[in-house]
């Protein structure tokens, strides 16, 4: 399928790929937090070769790094990061979490999936390991709750990077209507055993068809990542009731008003603001960019043209030096500040 063809409305079961390239310049480590009703799944890259002219980089001996938290989007997980967190390891000391659900993290006792859930989940994990302020990452559905994270806590967040954030839409695409579709109670489950004969390699190319603006960037070991854990995500009992509980939150999160609304709370963050935006996403429309960039004060905005809606995944050099250069004007802004003082 190319990517300029609309996939099968199942498909939208897994709006984010499962898993992503893979990870560079080593291995990763995941370790399990666990936390009064809930356990996460933590992982970070290890260290690697010094920064090359593209960016890329590892871990500096010593505590000069600032601590990042990479945040995924529905039916991701922190895999989606594997790509980008090497390339900015050598400035910041980063791990991503799965989300409760998704992943390697099971899901919460109190089965709550909703975007204030989930940025509580992040909260908990920030306030108990005692790393903020920290460089706030999120992708889709990880963007808004980042958005929220950023609104509600100020304290914990020293700077916002959005990739494709879910933030509503008045008028969505087309394309991202099957993925609203998932929050009606049943459908998701109905999805699954309309598609029951599936290979999970089918199900990985559609998803990799919504959500790169170019599947054909995808590296053989990224397509049989993301199929591995596809098909072992598949044989969990909890799995469908993730997606449509998720989704669910999803869409209910867009009809909030008043200071819960998303958009007022972008007005609200206060910490510098990183947007990407992919101009062929299929799930978060490319217009949405101009929106986003008024309501986030003073915010930086990365615009790429080929990319889908995971530009961490298939354009990592590019989103790492826009991160790059927002953490520069935030150590230049602090510098200021003192001189002044």
């Amino acid at each position: 399928m190319s990517s300029t063809e609309s996939p099968d409305t199942a498909t939208a079961a897994l709006p984010v790929p499962p898993a992503g390239p893979g990870p560079r310049g080593g291995e990763e480590t995941v370790r399990t937090v666990t936390l009064p009703g809930l356990t996460l799944a933590v992982r970070a890259p290890a260290r690697g070769p010094a920064r090359d002219d593209d960016g890329a980089g590892a871990a500096h001996d010593g505590d000069e790094r600032e601590p990042a938290l990479y945040v995924h989007g529905l039916g991701g997980s922190s895999q989606n990061w594997s790509g980008l967190m090497p390339l900015l390891a050598d400035r910041l000391d980063g791990e991503a979490i799965d989300l409760p659900g998704f992943g390697h993290s099971p899901p919460p006792v109190d089965g709550n999936y909703s975007v204030s859930a989930q940025a509580r989940a992040v909260i908990r994990h920030l306030d108990a390991a005692g790393r903020g302020p920290v460089h706030l990452i999120g992708n889709s559905m990880g963007g808004a709750a980042s958005t929220r994270v950023a609104a509600m806590r100020p304290d914990l967040v020293r700077t916002l990077t959005l990739v494709s954030p879910a933030l509503p839409e008045l008028r969505p695409q087309l394309s991202a209507v099957p993925t609203a579709l998932l929050a009606v109670p049943g459908l998701a489950g109905f999805f699954g055993r309309l598609t029951h004969d599936w290979t999970p390699e089918r199900r990985t190319r559609e998803v990799l068809a919504l959500c790169y603006g170019d599947p054909g960037r995808v590296s053989p070991e990224g397509f049989n990542a993301a199929v591995d854990e596809y098909a072992r995500r598949l044989e969990l009992p909890y799995f469908w009731e993730v997606m449509e509980r998720s989704a669910r939150g999803l869409v209910n999160a867009y009809t909030l008003g008043g200071q819960h609304n998303l958009w007022r709370q972008a007005e609200r963050v206060l910490a510098p603001t990183l947007l990407v935006y992919g101009g062929r996403d299929r799930l978060v429309s490319f217009r949405m960019a101009r929106r986003a960039a008024a309501a986030f004060r003073g915010a930086r905005l990365l615009t790429l043209p080929e990319a889908g809606h995971v530009a961490m995944m298939e354009y990592p050099e590019a989103v790492a030096r826009a991160i790059r250069e927002l953490l520069d004007s935030e150590v230049n802004d602090v510098t200021a500040d003192a001189g002044r003082s």
